[in-house]
């Protein structure tokens, strides 16, 4: 049906107002509003020039006819007030008396033509884009949609306005008071390449904590508590990667299943701390918890990075709910098809921001310099952050959202890392992304999984991976610790299960199975899912230290995901998003099983190895040539035979890989000056299923070896100190890794 017949079917069909109101909305004339000022955006509390305490508000609505500021007592009544004052597309208002704590929000009037996408409703309240604080959880009732969604004819459905109020169903924006001091603040400031990276859920990881007071579990307290701050220093971790903490909304799907966004990348309100994470309360208190928790990480050297979702919002596409921006300025705020009825989805969530736009964009960086400036986060992690790459259409790393990082004087200075990829055409831009930038590598996560399930038809891939991604990052001055090497994340198998399931196992998502990727790259080591049989069990934890190792022995930025050094499971569960359950939560008791135990050592372990020995993290790629007479280079490859690598080797079919890292040759110096030198270590790396003879490389390399880590003999603890001469044979066991060090 064209637009045209829809629209006049639609005339003809709707039904008279009265049928669809749902009572009038309380109306309270007398709320004095002064012009206030257009600047800066939100609801900022603060004493006017007659020294009269009060909150400014300010809302960019572009193309709307008229504002209403709602404020909410604490029964619920709503107060009305007309903002008059309009500057550059902004609305705004000094409300004398209004104070931190008070609740309020938005009904934005225009034009009813989602024809050309014009989708305003006074009817319904919209949340402040720049709230600082959320009280209250979205629910999704049928008065929450701008349109009618039960509206008997679906494929029109969208057109109809629902001229219900949305006000008792929706939660509030909090006015809040930004009276801190950060002077007793010491940000780490830790190096990227000295940096490792432990990506958690701030809810998941302190649900179950034994040492985490009962009323503190799940929230930003309970991150701040000694005893989830101590496993992090224990383990060595630089970093905390936090999924989503920005407010968010969960989606209908989910709600009707009697299950919830367990993720959180399904935002809503990109000023607000999620309260659902608060003990504090949620008038305001989740702000200075959520503070509290960045000081006491601070001040145990641990960063604080958030993973961001900028790209959609939850209002998803034409038939989602008007929650925030759609309701302000729908085709100010998304991307349109060239029927204006639909949406741009470059996400998959069914809108995608229209990041060219100047107040999309500011809207973005406000909240990027925000969370730096008076939350002080250390840096980001931006979801699908080639959708927010695109010019018009195509992914553009001239694109003003790049453009504008580049040059801003708080968040170049921060950590950026960007998931290069989004699900439009053109999306997938691993290694395109410019300097400053930092990027999930999942060519190194796929190539190690295929080593170790022994599926690579070579071992070139796995050469460019161990070694830091030249091939993809050795370009415009980036380095090294431009890749995030990670194995697992939040999104698909735990490390566990990656070597106990071959297949998905999301039932419990309630989907039918048919959700989350099948292309796990898994291998279950004889048996799907948990067995009694010991030899597959112990076949499964080494697989799960020649993973740790390899992370930790890699060039590059290393991320874990947390309870993978504890051996967390979900189950086989490879999208476990919509879990808020013990299947997502960290299982604690796995420290008191001395098999888990023993993982969790290793990688600490490793950890600590990789912050004493620089040649771990270098912070240029390695050239492979010789800077000595002796020929010793700063890298070089050797076969089983002892001998180097030649171009034939690299592609012959193998399974056995050596790896010489040589610490006489690291490029820079130290801080005084100093050149920087170190050990030089030999990692050999053997996926086969039966032992290999791997004959030591003699002078110049070496003369002695001693072993540090034999990933067969960790099952109790450390291995034994072994030395080698160089020149003699090692047997290298089925599927291990052996990392030796130059002695001599």
């Amino acid at each position: 049906m064209s637009s045209a017949a829809e629209q006049e079917a639609v005339a003809q069909e709707r039904p008279a107002a009265s049928a669809v109101v749902n009572g009038a909305p309380r109306r309270t004339p007398g709320v004095p509003v002064r012009p206030g000022a257009s600047t800066p955006l939100g609801a900022r509390f603060r004493v006017g020039p007659d020294g009269v305490a009060g909150t400014n508000f300010a809302l960019w609505a572009g193309g709307a006819e008229a504002v209403e500021l709602c404020l909410f007592d604490e029964q619920g009544r709503e107060t009305r007030a007309r903002l008059t004052e309009l500057t550059h597309e902004i609305w705004h208002g000094f409300v004398p008396g209004v104070m931190p704590g008070q609740r309020y929000g938005y009904r934005v009037h225009g034009r009813w033509d989602p024809w050309t996408g014009a989708r305003w409703n006074p009817a319904k309240l919209l949340l402040d884009p720049y709230a600082r604080a959320v009280d209250g959880e979205f629910r999704l009732p049928p008065e929450v949609y701008g349109h009618v969604r039960d509206w008997p004819q679906q494929q029109v459905a969208d057109t109809v306005r629902d001229e219900r109020d949305s006000a008792p169903y929706v939660p509030k924006g909090v006015v809040v008071h930004d009276d801190d001091d950060w002077a007793d603040d010491r940000r780490p400031k830790t190096p990227w390449a000295d940096s490792v990276i432990y990506e958690l859920h701030v809810r998941g990881f302190t649900m179950r904590h034994p040492g985490i007071p009962e009323e503190l579990r799940g929230t930003y307290a309970g991150l701040a508590h000694p005893a989830a701050v101590e496993h992090l220093v224990n383990l060595g971790v630089t970093a905390v990667e936090l999924l989503p903490v920005h407010q968010f909304a969960h989606e209908d799907h989910l709600l009707r299943r009697g299950l919830r966004n367990y993720w959180g990348y399904n935002s809503v309100g990109y000023f607000a701390p999620h309260a659902g994470y608060a003990s504090a309360g949620t008038t305001g208190g989740q702000v200075g918890e959520f503070k509290r928790m960045v000081r006491a990480l601070h001040a145990a050297g641990i960063e604080v990075i958030l993973d961001v979702v900028y790209n959609h919002t939850a209002e998803a596409g034409e038939l989602g709910p008007t929650l925030s921006l759609k309701g302000i300025d729908n085709r100010g705020y998304y991307r349109l098809q060239s029927d204006a009825r639909r949406y741009a989805d470059y996400t998959g969530c069914g809108n995608t921001l229209h990041v060219v736009q100047p107040h999309v964009l500011r809207l973005i960086t406000d909240s990027l310099r925000y969370w730096v400036t008076e939350m002080g986060v250390d840096g980001f992690r931006f979801d699908l952050a080639a959708a927010l790459a695109r010019s018009m259409h195509d992914v553009d790393m001239l694109s003003p959202f790049l453009a504008v990082i580049a040059q801003d004087p708080v968040l170049r200075r921060v950590k950026l890392i960007a998931e290069p990829w989004d699900v439009g055409s053109g999306g997938y831009q691993v290694g395109a992304f410019p300097p400053l930038w930092t990027e999930w590598n999942d060519r190194y996560r796929n190539a190690v999984r295929d080593f170790w399930r022994h599926a690579l038809p070579d071992v070139r891939e796995m050469g460019y991976r161990l070694s830091g991604s030249s091939d993809l990052y050795a370009w415009g001055g980036r380095r090294p610790y431009a890749s995030v090497n990670f194995v697992t994340a939040h999104d698909g198998f735990t490390l566990r299960d990656l070597v106990s399931y071959e297949r998905k196992h999301n039932e419990a998502n309630g989907e039918g199975n048919r959700d989350g990727t099948d292309d796990n790259r898994a291998w279950n080591c004889g048996a799907e899912g948990e067995t009694d049989d010991e030899r597959v069990r112990a076949l499964r934890r080494r697989q799960l230290r020649n993973l740790t190792t390899t992370l930790l022995l890699s060039t590059g930025v290393p991320m874990l995901v947390a309870g993978d050094e504890l051996g967390r499971t979900q189950g086989g569960n490879n999208n476990a998003y919509c879990q808020d359950n013990e299947i997502s939560w960290l299982d604690w008791t796995l420290l008191e099983d001395p098999g888990w135990k023993a993982l969790y050592d290793l990688t600490a372990r490793l950890i600590a190895l990789r912050h004493r020995h620089p040649v771990l993290r270098r912070r240029a790629f390695f050239s492979g040539r010789a800077h000595s007479v002796d020929g010793l280079r700063d890298l070089a490859w050797f076969t089983a035979r002892g001998t180097e690598m030649t171009e034939r080797d690299w592609y012959a079919p193998a399974a056995t890989l050596g790896m010489y890292l040589s610490g006489r040759d690291i490029p820079g110096r130290d801080e005084r000056g100093t050149p920087i030198t170190d050990d030089s270590f030999l990692a050999l790396l053997h996926a086969g299923d039966r032992p290999a003879h791997f004959v030591l490389p003699g002078p110049p390399w070496a003369d002695r070896y001693e072993v540090v880590v034999d990933t067969s003999a960790e099952e109790q603890g450390a291995a034994p100190a072994v030395t080698h001469r160089a020149g003699t044979g090692v047997t290298v066991p089925a599927r291990s890794v052996l990392l030796l060090r130059v002695t001599a």
